[in-house]
């Protein structure tokens, strides 16, 4: 289900607790809010939608990938950049890392380990943030 983007910075900066089995349909109504969203975002985080759990969503071309409980393990090569958000207005300046491993379950709940660079590794960085009560 496509659910409301929530623009409370105060919501939006708690911290996320871990995702279980039963926020699955969690994750399904934040790949159908990001598919509606296409045209304006790239990445979301389940807080988002209202949900403070550790979910995102990002799109890989047409493909969706969606993590439960992610991790970034490995940083690489930093750089400087701005990125916008949909829940928030404009820009913000932010340090964000050219390589990236990050350890997360899969939505069977089967632990994956990969490594992702460039502008997808940001997106995931931005995201993960979200789940930390960053808000960038």
């Amino acid at each position: 289900m496509n659910r409301e983007i929530i623009h409370d910075t105060f919501f939006l900066s708690i911290p996320s607790s871990k995702a279980q089995k039963e926020d699955l349909p969690h994750a399904m109504d934040l790949i159908d809010t990001l598919k509606a969203h296409r045209h304006e975002c790239v990445g979301m985080a389940a807080n988002m939608i209202g949900v403070s759990k550790r979910i995102i969503v990002f799109s890989t071309g047409p493909a969706v990938m969606c993590m439960l409980n992610p991790v970034i393990t490995v940083k690489k090569d930093p750089y400087e950049t701005e990125e916008g958000c949909l829940s928030l207005s404009g820009t913000r300046k932010t340090t964000r890392y050219t390589t990236i491993t990050v350890e997360y379950d899969d939505l069977s709940f089967h632990r994956k380990k990969q490594t992702y660079t460039g502008y997808t590794a940001q997106i995931i960085q931005h995201e993960i943030d979200h789940l930390s009560g960053i808000l960038i």
